[in-house]
């Protein structure tokens, strides 16, 4: 498999990539047939193991290519990596500012972005959304880095960050349409939803990819700029989301598991 992987373009790559990623949420968001209400205990976990991946991901497989990158490229290994990250964290705080949305468990009145007359289903399935853009950019990017044959970046290691994603994003996507279908929303329609806040991540996979082959210098800037925007998303939104219940220590320990996985991922694959 990988070695037909690597005679495949890099932008197709990052697009199957991306569609694995999809199709992870879509898996997970089918889970409303088979249950009718997920407690919150398993929620927050889900949430709490999806940051978990999140901030792993962040370091091993964005982090600390750039940083290895920058020396390669002849500047100071830490600002590629700096500036990138802090720029990434900008963008999404943009986004984040201008983009409606409502994350689960909070009431109307603590919609965010720009007043608008969406519907709260709208709303909170834009907010999930909002998580999956940096995912998709930092498959992309990783994938071009590897395609772009410098030793700190390879196609294993692109592959496994989209493998650990996909494993956070099946419970991810269920729940997205847990919430929904509490909402009095079909299953039918908690399903769509749900996979359909998975639909960005083969889009800016592809555009990840797509930039880092045109503009070489610009890979560690766009490896940090990834992980600054999954890091922004975390500490903005997950990690908060998991931590509105009674049950912090669950989604603490869930946390912890995510990034064990996701460590282990990049270090045995990568």
């Amino acid at each position: 498999m990988l070695e037909y992987l690597s005679k495949v373009h890099p932008v197709v790559q990052a697009l199957l990539a991306g569609l694995f990623t999809w199709g992870m949420t879509a898996l997970g968001s089918a889970g409303i047939y088979l249950t009718k209400e997920v407690s919150r205990k398993v929620l927050d976990a889900m949430l709490g193991f999806a940051a978990g991946v999140m901030i792993a991901a962040s370091f091993w497989s964005l982090l600390a290519p750039a940083i290895e990158m920058s020396q390669e490229f002849g500047v100071w290994p830490w600002f590629p990596a700096a500036f990138g990250f802090l720029l990434g964290g900008a963008f999404l705080r943009s986004v984040d500012f201008f983009l409606p949305h409502l994350h689960l468990g909070l009431p109307m009145d603590k919609a965010e972005g720009v007043k608008t007359s969406f519907r709260r289903t709208t709303l909170l399935i834009l907010a999930v959304t909002l998580h999956n853009i940096p995912e998709g950019l930092a498959v992309g990017v990783a994938i071009g880095a590897a395609a772009a044959g410098l030793p700190s970046a390879t196609l294993p290691a692109a592959l496994a960050l989209a493998f650990g994603i996909g494993i956070q994003n099946m419970p991810e996507g269920l729940a997205i349409s847990a919430p929904l279908r509490r909402e009095g929303i079909s299953r039918k329609k908690s399903f769509f939803y749900g996979q359909l806040s998975g639909i960005v991540e083969p889009v800016a996979s592809v555009l990840g990819a797509a930039v880092v082959l045109v503009i070489r210098p610009a890979l560690p800037y766009a490896l940090a700029f990834a992980a600054g925007a999954m890091i922004f998303v975390v500490v903005e939104e997950v990690i908060p989301e998991s931590q509105q219940g009674d049950n912090t220590d669950i989604p603490t320990m869930g946390v912890m598991l995510g990034f064990t996985i996701m460590m282990i991922l990049d270090v045995a694959l990568g």
